[in-house]
């Protein structure tokens, strides 16, 4: 599978502030019958994005533990009622509940007690790419160069 992800001596092509212009590019290349197989789009210049969705008290830390923990048991209380018999199919259900919300109970507190109060936010993170570079086979190079020239519109840069 990396086989996939690399290219015999690349070259760089172009350099793009969006991801779209990028792709935009290779989709002319290959509109123009270039051999889109031999290209790269890499993202570069990588920045880690954290935002912040709230902030952590005890109680939303033990009502998201509880709301958790009875999916949870739900889930498993589901299962196990496939082998119960008559009604107690619904008391291994509703004591699958109990027992998820027990648990999501202690581990969302200790989960945070851990913290000492050094985290009393939640957020969301992820990796975004400030540039985007296209590679292609060095064999290749000048006539992916010689297309892009002629595309409309081309907002590359060879030397950003």
């Amino acid at each position: 599978m990396a086989e996939i992800f690399s290219l015999e001596y690349p070259q760089s092509l172009g350099i793009y502030d969006k991801y779209a212009d990028a792709q935009k590019a290779v989709d002319y290349l290959s509109d123009e019958g270039f051999p889109v197989e031999n290209v790269l789009i890499v993202g570069t210049e990588l920045r880690q994005v954290e935002r912040v969705t709230g902030r952590l008290t005890w109680g939303r830390v033990l009502s998201a533990g509880a709301a958790s923990g009875a999916w949870l048991g739900l889930l498993i209380g589901l299962f196990l009622s496939l082998f119960a018999e008559g009604s107690s199919a619904v008391v291994t259900i509703i004591g699958g509940i109990v027992f998820g919300i027990v648990f999501g109970l202690i581990s969302g507190a200790l989960g945070y007690a851990a913290t000492r109060g050094k985290r009393d936010f939640s957020s969301v993170q992820k990796v975004v790419a400030t540039k985007y570079e296209i590679l292609v086979e060095h064999k290749h190079l000048a006539a992916g160069q010689a297309l892009l020239a002629k595309m409309p519109g081309n907002t590359t840069s060879p030397f950003a």
